[in-house]
Formats: structure tokens, C-alpha cells, sequence
């Protein structure tokens, strides 16, 4: 059986895709193989010093390389409302098509913050951040896919998944906050503001698909970040051994997504994670959800309470 590698990616000349959370980890190589392979890349990041220092990252490892695409770095905190509109008005008043948005930053399983607006910050990052954006650049998104090739919106999801559960009456752990309750709850509603957003571009005819993807258990330093924010040395041991023993590299954590952003012909509404054991390591396939992920029910009335919290709506994001 042959299995996936970024080396099936299409060549992607011509086209321009935008990676949040592309400074480091599984953004990075997310953002450095889509180069590779001729798009122009944009590096959405929250710290322009780290932003700088992945494009010069990037742009030597493709140094040599023809058919690379151009990147760039662009100022944006999902964990900001403000930052969020600024950022895609940016993009609008540039007048660049965008083909391909990547919705990949994101916190896991910290101490309980609040965003510039008062939301969780996992929530608020991971889920309404990512929604935001993703309203906002709809308009954009949508005229580049009337081109004849359907844009597409990848959101990160995780295994976590699993075990998420989305309390609508206490969304943002006001009354009781367990990190990892709120991760797994945050990673929950990316799947089900990916379904709801598939459906709800079906009913508009709008030229876009969204699909989401998990990466396994990938090496990056994504899961060292709650252990120094609680000052705990042995957590912060315990995650450099589990990455350095049971995780795959970054770059391989990276597939699912790449290959939701690439392939040809792949049904919107799509998840993909690893093909290994447990869905831990291994090379992209169509992978399932909990049945909570695929709930219409509750993925209404997540929506509707989302777009309450950030003032957005859908008909008005995408416009006439």
C-alpha cells in the first residue's frame, strides 16, 4: 500500500495560503512544504521576532529550490479580537487571493487565562480566535474559489477529541477549569465548527470547503508550555521524554494536514489524522470522530453561541 508523504503534494504555483501559528512546530513545516511546493505562504504569528526568524528558517531550506513560492510574516494573536479583524482587513485591503487558510495555532492543557476579550484562552484561541478569522476572511476566501477551484479552510483538531465535551452552560470554565477539560473541549468545537461550517457553505453555494485534520502525537513544543506556566520541572521532564521517546517528528505530524490542504478530489467535511496505532504516529488517512463531533444539534447551538461571543454572523461575513 502506498502511503502519503508531502513529496505527493500538487504543485501549488500560483496559489497563496495563510498558517496560523507557522513560527514553529507543526505550522512550520505546514508552511514549509507548501512553499516547497510553489505557494506563496503566509506566516500569521502572534510574536513578529519568532515569525522572523521561521522565515529566514524557511527560506534557507529552500535556498536552491526553483519552484519554491515567496513567504511572508504577518501580525496576528487569535487570542485578540482586534488583532484578528486587523489582521484580515490587512488581507483584504491587499487584494491577494487566498486559496488555502490553516487554522493551526493553538495552547493545550494551561493554567486557566483569559484573552484580551475576556474568553478562556484555549477556547478563545483554539476555537473562537480561528472562528474569527475564518468569518472574516470568508469573502476573500469565496472570490478566490469562484476561480474554478474550490478554496479551503483546515482546522486543527486533536485525539483529544475524545474526550471533550462542550458545556454551553459554562463554556468558559468560570465554575470549575480542568486544563486538559478545556483542551479537549476546544479541540471538540474545532470539529464541530468544521462540519457546521461544511454544511453551512452547502446552503450558500459558496465555493469553499472546510476539512479538519489531528496530528497524532507529534514532537513539538506545544506540550511543554502548561508545565512552565505552572512551574512544574518534573511535567516539563516528563514532556521532553514522552517527545523524545513515543512522539513523531514534527514534520510527519504535519501530513494530515497537508494532505487536507492538497489533495485533489478529497470530500468536503473531511478528517484526517495518522494511520498508526491509536492514531499516534503513522501517514494521513480519512480518520472518525465521537458521534458529539458529527451532532448537529450541538453544533447549532455552539455556532450561535460563538458568533454571539466574537459579533460576527455568517450571512454577513460572506456577504451578498
Amino acid at each position: 500500500m502506498t502511503r502519503w508523504t508531502s513529496d505527493d503534494m500538487p504543485p501549488l504555483t500560483g496559489r497563496h495560503a495563510i498558517v496560523t501559528g507557522a513560527n514553529s512546530g507543526l505550522g512550520f513545516h505546514t508552511a514549509l512544504e507548501l512553499a516547497r511546493h510553489g505557494a506563496h505562504v503566509t506566516l500569521a504569528v502572534r510574536d513578529a521576532a519568532r515569525g522572523e526568524s521561521a522565515l529566514e528558517a524557511i527560506r534557507a531550506e529552500l535556498a536552491g529550490v526553483p519552484a519554491a513560492g515567496a513567504v511572508s510574516v504577518g501580525a496576528l494573536d487569535l487570542a485578540s479580537l482586534d488583532s484578528v479583524r486587523e489582521f484580515a482587513d490587512g488581507v483584504a485591503e491587499s487584494g491577494d487571493s487566498i486559496h488555502l487558510l490553516v487554522n493551526n495555532a493553538g495552547v493545550m492543557a494551561i493554567p486557566r487565562r483569559q484573552t484580551a476579550d475576556g474568553f478562556e484562552m484555549q477556547l478563545g484561541t483554539n476555537h473562537l480566535g480561528h472562528m474569527a478569522l475564518t468569518l472574516r476572511l470568508l469573502p476573500v476566501l469565496a472570490r478566490t474559489g469562484g476561480g474554478g477551484t474550490p478554496s479551503r479552510v483546515v482546522t486543527l483538531s486533536s485525539g483529544v477529541h475524545r474526550m471533550g465535551r462542550i458545556d454551553l452552560e459554562d463554556l468558559m470554565g468560570s465554575r470549575k477549569y480542568r486544563p486538559w477539560g478545556a483542551y479537549a473541549q476546544s479541540k471538540l468545537a474545532n470539529l464541530l465548527f468544521t462540519f457546521e461550517l461544511q454544511r453551512r457553505l452547502d446552503v450558500a453555494g459558496l465555493p469553499l470547503g472546510a476539512y479538519a485534520a489531528h496530528p497524532g502525537y507529534a514532537s513539538t513544543n506545544l506540550q511543554a508550555v502548561g508545565p512552565q506556566m505552572r512551574g512544574s520541572r518534573l511535567g516539563a521532564r516528563m514532556t521532553s521524554w514522552g517527545n523524545a521517546l513515543l512522539a513523531q517528528p514534527a514534520a510527519m505530524g504535519a501530513l494530515p494536514t497537508l494532505y487536507a490542504a492538497t489533495v485533489p478530489g478529497l470530500p468536503p467535511g473531511s478528517y484526517v489524522g495518522p494511520d498508526g496505532f491509536m492514531e499516534q504516529r503513522g501517514h494521513p488517512t480519512l480518520v472518525s470522530t465521537i458521534p458529539a463531533a458529527r451532532d448537529e444539534g450541538l453544533a447549532a447551538a455552539l455556532w450561535a453561541r460563538s458568533e454571539d461571543l466574537i459579533g460576527l454572523r455568517f450571512p454577513d461575513a460572506s456577504g451578498p
